[in-house]
């Protein structure tokens, strides 16, 4: 069983991607069913793998296709970690997919890409070497492009183009970094500590101009400045889309990209040697205020937080670079806390358009008295960015700030105040107009929907979300926690 079932976890998405193609638009109950059953059938084998791992089992398959290029699937406590979050996020993505995209037209397409997509981010969880990782890397590219261009107007086609540009580009460098360091170390697997130290002594200036070329690629969809333009571009698809590239897919694919290089290509001793993770550290840095500061000046409500994820991903670069375990650890909880809070947001930035028109932060006056358990949930999520106790967000910003000064490294803590003084700025006069200030002009909608305030398939999502935010906060310490797991995963696979 160890054999087959990652196969399997890739295959519950792949498949049922390619089933739905099939289906005709007017199928919506066959193609709901097989939505939910694949998020389903994958949830329980992720289940299987996430016990397994957890008691030191190996999960491992290998297939020579090319040679001396083998493609892997492996799960270790790391990938499984994504993984989990990836096929969680994926149920409840869906499910609010179902309600949003209701009456639509080309719903098969979209969701039989949304798949295929959810597919390459399980490829790119479980890939046990460089090469494999490209593979589905790139094939998310692929797969999300149709998702930035579903609406098919003028605007969306203008942001795909953008977004195929930055992402294409990113993976022709990527290539690059690849086959060099292929050239001078053959096959790439991910290794504990790292597998390219023994290169140093006579390829260093080749070595670290190869992670300039992946970090540098893989910064492209983890959105470091320069490279984030197509972010905030891509914010014209549909909430559904969004929500999925900035809490599961796209930047977390980069984010997670950087962590595997840095610690299980170079190894994080040896990448501190090189000299390149102070110039990724002050790149981080930049980033997060510059993130935060271009938030502030956003009306539009989702390209706010598309400059805010600019800002909050930017976090996990941050706590690679300081090379230090409590800030590792920080990081990796990060990889959930913020992905669970983000899609919050973007679910809530959904319902207020499609329930009230609202795509601006101007027209958010009163909003919390219309659509309350929304605005809740918007609330719940917005406290953890900026780093309010108990939510999970804090929970970033305190062990990363412990980090760094274990590290020796106090200007990372002046960096996350400035950080966190950004981010309420822009999100608590959010919050304010929502909750304190009058609605300028009756609501688009104000019939109500009995006790709910919206379709219920886009509610609770959100609900669900937000309370998974407080949770992660509140029982941090709990076993299988997301800190608890990303504590395991430095002792296991990084050292005590």
């Amino acid at each position: 069983m160890n054999e087959w079932i990652l196969p399997c976890v890739f295959l519950s998405s792949f498949l049922t991607g390619i089933v739905i193609f099939m289906l005709d638009e007017e199928q919506r109950a066959l193609r709901t069913v097989l939505n939910l059953a694949g998020a389903f059938v994958k949830l329980a084998l992720v289940g299987v793998v996430l016990w397994g791992v957890y008691h030191e089992q190996t999960f491992e398959t290998r297939l020579a296709v090319l040679p001396g290029m083998d493609l892997i699937f492996r799960a270790d406590a790391l990938s499984v970690l994504f993984v989990t979050l990836s096929a969680v996020l994926w149920l409840l993505t869906t499910v609010y997919a179902i309600g949003y995209l209701e009456g639509s037209p080309n719903r098969s397409r979209f969701f039989g890409f949304f798949s295929l997509c959810v597919a390459s981010t399980m490829g790119i969880s479980l890939a046990g070497n460089l090469f494999t990782f490209f593979l589905f890397y790139e094939m998310l590219t692929l797969t999300t492009y149709p998702l930035v261009v579903h609406r098919g107007t003028e605007r969306a086609l203008r942001a795909g183009r953008v977004y195929a540009a930055y992402t294409l580009g990113g993976g022709a460098v990527f290539l690059i970094g690849i086959v060099w360091l292929y050239v001078l170390a053959g096959q790439v697997d991910f290794t504990q500590g790292g597998c390219v130290e023994h290169l140093g002594g006579d390829h260093r200036t080749a070595l670290i101009a190869i992670f300039a070329l992946l970090v540098g690629a893989l910064g492209v969809k983890a959105a470091l400045v320069p490279l984030h333009g197509w972010l905030p571009v891509a914010m014209v698809a549909p909430a559904p889309v969004s929500a999925l590239l900035h809490a599961v897919a796209v930047v977390k694919a980069g984010a997670f990209g950087i962590v595997r290089v840095v610690y299980n290509v170079y190894g994080i001793d040896f990448a501190s040697g090189l000299g390149v993770l102070g110039p990724l550290s002050a790149l981080a840095a930049v980033t997060i205020v510059y993130g935060s500061l271009r938030a502030l000046a956003q009306d539009e409500l989702k390209r706010r937080l598309a400059y805010s994820t600019v800002s909050q991903l930017a976090y996990i670069t941050l706590g690679v670079s300081i090379a230090g375990p409590v800030s590792t650890i920080a990081v990796l909880a990060h990889l959930v806390h913020q992905g669970i809070m983000k899609i919050t947001l973007f679910f809530c930035a959904g319902n207020l358009a499609e329930t009230l028109g609202i795509h601006c932060i101007r027209e958010m006056d009163g909003t919390g008295r219309r659509m309350p358990w929304t605005m809740a949930a918007f609330t719940v999520a917005a406290l953890g960015m900026i780093g309010v106790p108990p939510m999970a967000g804090f929970i970033t910003k305190w062990f990363l700030g412990i980090g760094a000064a274990d590290a020796g490294q106090p200007w990372v803590i002046g960096v996350l105040a400035a950080s966190g003084l950004l981010n309420a700025a822009y999100f608590l006069p959010i919050v304010y107009a929502a909750w304190f200030k009058r609605p300028c002009a009756p609501w688009p909608d104000d019939r109500g929907r009995g006790r709910l305030e919206t379709d219920p398939l886009l509610l609770w999502p959100a609900v669900a979300t937000a309370f998974l935010t407080l949770a992660a906060g509140l029982f941090a310490g709990s076993d299988f926690s997301p800190l608890d797991w990303a504590t395991l995963i430095v002792t296991r696979e990084y050292g005590p």
